[in-house]
C-alpha cells in the first residue's frame, strides 16, 4: 500500500519537474508557481483515493469498481472546489493559466494514479477456511 502510494508522490514529483521547468522558461516564476500548486491540490486527492482503493482490493476487491469511481468523484470535487477557493482567496491566481495549470495537473495525476491501479497485482484469494466448495469432485451430474 505504502509502496503504491510512494510511486504516486514520486511519479507525479517527476511529472511536475519535467513540465514545469521548461514552463518556467516561458511563464516566469508565476508558472512554476501555479504548476506547482496545481500539483499539490491534485496530488492531496490522489493520495487519498489510491489509498481507499489500495484498501478496498485488499479487503472487498468485488467493490473496487465503486471505489474507483467514488475516487474519481472525491478527487474531482476536492480539485475543482479547492482550486475555486484558492481562486477566490488570492488575487495572485486570477489567471487563466492558473486553471490551465490545475487541468494538466488533474489529468497527470489521474493517469498516473490510474496505470499504478492497472499495473498493480490483483488480490488474493479470500481464505475459505480450508474448504474448497469449487472442486470437480464435489460436482454431481
Amino acid at each position: 500500500m505504502i509502496r503504491c502510494v510512494l510511486s504516486l508522490i514520486g511519479g507525479s514529483l517527476a511529472l511536475w519537474l519535467v513540465v514545469a521547468l521548461p514552463a518556467r522558461q516561458w511563464g516566469g516564476d508565476q508558472a512554476l508557481v501555479y504548476s506547482a500548486t496545481a500539483m499539490l491540490l491534485c496530488l492531496l486527492p490522489g493520495v487519498a483515493t489510491s489509498l481507499w482503493a489500495e484498501w478496498t482490493r485488499r479487503r472487498i476487491p468485488e467493490q473496487m469498481p465503486i471505489a474507483v469511481l467514488g475516487g474519481t468523484a472525491v478527487r474531482m470535487v476536492f480539485v475543482l472546489g479547492a482550486g475555486l477557493l484558492v481562486y477566490v482567496s488570492v488575487p495572485y491566481y486570477h489567471q487563466t493559466s492558473y486553471w490551465i495549470w490545475l487541468l494538466v495537473s488533474y489529468l497527470l495525476t489521474l493517469a498516473l494514479e490510474i496505470g499504478l491501479l492497472v499495473s498493480g497485482k490483483p488480490a488474493a484469494a479470500p481464505d475459505l477456511g480450508g474448504r474448497n466448495t469449487t472442486t470437480v469432485d464435489n460436482v454431481k451430474p
